[in-house]
């Protein structure tokens, strides 16, 4: 009796197509991700937001810092590539909704797609849809929204813009990380840390003078320099800053 041997499925070249767009679609975001990790971590914002607005499928992005939404000017937005007279339309857009809502619902709405319609006398650019779409998110204390414009007829699920809302917040995180720790080597000099480390230690000048050596006036000095460099006034607001940024 002859007997044939059955081989494996994957050894007949046929594939599960199913299986295959998803395993495809993993390794675009993966690469994604590496461009975008790539991006934030030289603090390149609108690349990074660039390239999120690529994986959304989104035409336009305007990154915003939704805490500072206020009913003039355009000093709320981080980076964008959105035509200025659009957004400076949507600014007025964005003020009127930040102070209809209330803090419950602004903390409700984080990482939750919102979808929104343009007014008709505001001109979108050719091939652009008129709803908008955006994720609030929070980095830290710094509360922030992405914007999205979308090609009429294209239509993004709000899993989709959740994922596009968490890799903006790192994107934010690590680009703000590296700008502050930039900040800090450039401003503060070795002696200033040092006097900031034995304030947060509880030490007065006289004890500070005494433990490094130097004059009273001098660490006098070097604590009035760290506060006007940390935008503090008092010691224990530079205190607080120092420990915020991880200085102590």
């Amino acid at each position: 009796m002859n007997v044939e041997l059955l081989a494996p499925v994957g050894d007949l070249g046929i594939r599960n197509p199913v299986m295959a767009d998803r395993s495809n679609g993993q390794r675009l975001r993966d690469h994604m991700i590496k461009q975008l990790s790539a991006a934030a971590s030289l603090g390149n914002l609108p690349v990074a937001m660039r390239i999120l607005a690529d994986y959304a499928g989104a035409s336009h992005y305007l990154l915003a810092r939704y805490d500072l939404i206020q009913e003039q000017g355009l000093d709320f937005v981080v980076t964008a590539d959105w035509p200025f007279d659009l957004a400076r339309s949507l600014a007025s857009e964005l003020a009127g909704s930040c102070s209809r809502a209330t803090e419950l619902e602004k903390c409700m709405g984080l990482l939750q797609a919102k979808f929104v319609l343009l007014p008709t006398n505001i001109d979108v650019p050719a091939g652009a849809s008129r709803q908008y779409c955006s994720v609030m998110f929070n980095v830290g204390r710094t509360r922030l929204a992405l914007v999205l414009l979308l090609p009429d007829g294209f239509v993004i699920s709000p899993d989709r813009l959740r994922d596009v809302g968490l890799l903006a917040a790192y994107c934010v995180s690590l680009s703000a990380g590296r700008s502050q720790k930039a900040d800090r080597d450039f401003e503060l000099t070795e002696r200033e840390l040092e006097c900031l480390f034995w304030i947060a230690e509880g030490k007065t000048s006289d004890e500070i003078a005494t433990i490094l050596g130097i004059s009273r006036n001098t660490i006098n000095n070097y604590i009035t320099s760290v506060m006007r460099k940390t935008a503090t006034k008092t010691r224990s607001e530079a205190i607080a800053y120092a420990v915020r940024n991880n200085l102590v």
